[in-house]
């Protein structure tokens, strides 16, 4: 018998005041799939990022002045698994049958005129961001999500567009962050391996990591800390810790620029730079999870994977030779 999935709730209780803030809690807890279970009180499954995502609302929520709580809870009685299963899939429906139907049209019309497909081509950028977005949040595999992806996946192959590069400045070297260990939350994802990545070859190619758990913990003295609350660097505003890195630490390289804006819209899920190239790192960041379940081992295995996306933009490092 299968074990029990695993959910977790965020409750929340906001102040009036400001107004905004009502909204943009609202607003996030959508951006990231969550449904109301009642007034404040919304559920995810304890799958993928979920946990960070939570966190990080309930973050945003109490800067603001309200109070919130995240908690990992298991359904005995009155809303059995499969109910809230079904319910997330109803609701990634909902989100999917639209551009499910503008999918299929435009792979009608590729098919029968082969010709039109440079024209369509232009739109491939729209059309993958819409995919990304209905199908971010489909946790259990709805049909519709599926129709959408093989749907998406078919209009690629037919037009098969490439992605010129563009000549960049190399970045300048911080200051003297050098010789620390610096700590995080284990099980890295796109925010804390981007960052990691930032550190190693722009900080200090030296730079060692220590993970703790994925609720934080603390730091030994003369150690530095990421992506965690209350660390040195980590979210700051509407910016993930990777661009708070970069602008503290006055990295200015264009290249840098277009790194932050792929990890903000995959961490953030906000979709604030709609960036279409996020999808395939997304999907990279994915593979080095499964494939490297230990935290360092996928550290290390996420750098020369950076240092090519970084390379694609047409981004320098500090030094020819960087150390692995």
């Amino acid at each position: 018998m299968a074990e029990p999935l695993h959910w977790l709730l965020l409750v929340h209780q906001l102040p009036p005041r400001p107004l905004y803030l009502r909204a943009q809690v609202r607003r996030r807890l959508g951006q990231v799939g969550a449904l109301p279970l009642k007034d404040s009180v919304y559920v995810l499954p304890d799958l993928g990022d979920a946990l960070e995502d939570f966190q990080w609302i309930a973050q945003e929520a109490t800067a603001g002045g309200g109070e919130a709580w995240v908690c990992r809870v298991e359904f005995v009685e009155g809303l059995s698994d499969e109910r809230l299963k079904s319910r997330f899939r109803e609701a990634a429906a909902a989100r999917c049958l639209p551009i499910k139907a503008v999918l299929a049209a435009r792979l009608a019309d590729l098919r029968r005129a082969r010709k039109d497909a440079p024209a369509a081509g232009g739109d491939l950028v729209r059309l993958q961001r819409q995919a990304d977005e209905a199908t971010r949040t489909d946790f259990f595999n709805a049909e519709a999500g599926l129709e959408v992806r093989t749907l998406m996946a078919a209009i690629k192959r037919a037009l098969r567009p490439q992605s010129p590069g563009r000549a960049r400045t190399p970045g300048k070297p911080p200051g003297d962050l050098k010789g620390r260990v610096w700590v995080t939350r284990r099980d890295p994802h796109i925010d804390r391996l981007a960052t990691a990545w930032l550190i190693r070859r722009f900080v200090d190619p030296a730079a060692r990591f220590r993970f703790v758990e994925r609720t934080g913990g603390s730091t030994r003295p003369g150690e530095r800390s990421f992506d965690m609350t209350g660390a040195d660097f980590t979210h700051e505003g509407d910016r993930c810790s990777f661009e708070t890195v970069r602008a503290r630490l006055g990295l200015d390289d264009p290249a840098l620029g277009h790194l932050a804006e792929i990890v903000h819209d995959l961490d953030l899920k906000d979709g604030k730079f709609g960036r279409p190239d996020a999808a395939g790192v997304a999907r990279m960041v994915d593979g080095l999870a499964q494939a490297h379940p230990d935290s360092h081992a996928r550290v290390t295995a996420a750098l020369p994977l950076f240092d090519a996306l970084f390379a694609s933009y047409g981004g320098r490092l500090p030094n020819a030779r960087v150390r692995r």
